[in-house]
């Protein structure tokens, strides 16, 4: 198979959609991010990657505290609308209903099936965004989504972003179970915790 040099891009895979929120100046605002990760298990530790120029830092900065709501694929267009809007323009906080946790500057957005809420713990700066790392406080879901307790991703239909095409997608199909379909390529019979 010949491969082909595509330079440095590789925005191929579909990434989590988020709705951000924090207090800006003591008002609730809401930005949409695709750029966010686990960090930490133990701390649980996130990290939300946002341009220096957005709105929702300001807020961060301010309160030491953000939410991160996590929209399935029905919220797609209250998600896409938080992203077109810019929070010094428009009130976005109109189109949510808001509720809190135990942290007074992580507005959260009751609309998405799942809320985490974070207190900044750091805050990177990068050439064009800041990476803000947040240790999770709490983490609340909608009881339909849960199975046995646990969050079911097959319930939530999250809705995933791709920079190619710029477009919204939803997980597809189960392929296998991670930590098991692997296993038969394995020369031993022993799987080790290093693996």
């Amino acid at each position: 198979m010949t491969k082909r040099n595509l330079g440095s891009s590789f925005d191929i895979y579909p990434m989590p959609v988020v709705i951000v929120g924090t207090l800006v100046d003591g008002q609730p605002n809401f930005m949409t991010a695709a750029w966010f990760t686990k960090l930490c298990f133990e701390p649980l530790l996130v990290g939300v990657s946002i341009g220096h120029q957005k709105h929702t830092v300001r807020g961060i900065r301010q309160t030491r505290e953000f939410s991160l709501n996590f929209p399935a694929v029905d919220q797609a267009i209250l998600a896409d609308y938080c992203g077109l809007v810019h929070g010094h323009e428009e009130n976005k906080a109109v189109h949510v209903d808001m509720f809190s946790g135990q942290l007074d500057g992580a507005p959260m957005v009751r609309q998405c099936p799942v809320n985490v809420e974070c207190r900044l713990m750091q805050t990177v700066t990068l050439p064009k965004n800041y990476l803000f790392v947040g240790e999770v406080v709490n983490v609340y879901a909608d009881e339909e989504i849960l199975t046995d307790g646990a969050i079911d991703a097959a319930k939530l239909r999250p809705l995933v972003f791709t920079l190619l095409g710029g477009a919204y997608w939803h997980i597809g199909e189960f392929v296998g179970q991670a930590w098991d379909i692997g296993k038969h390529l394995l020369t031993s019979k022993k799987v080790t915790d290093d693996q």
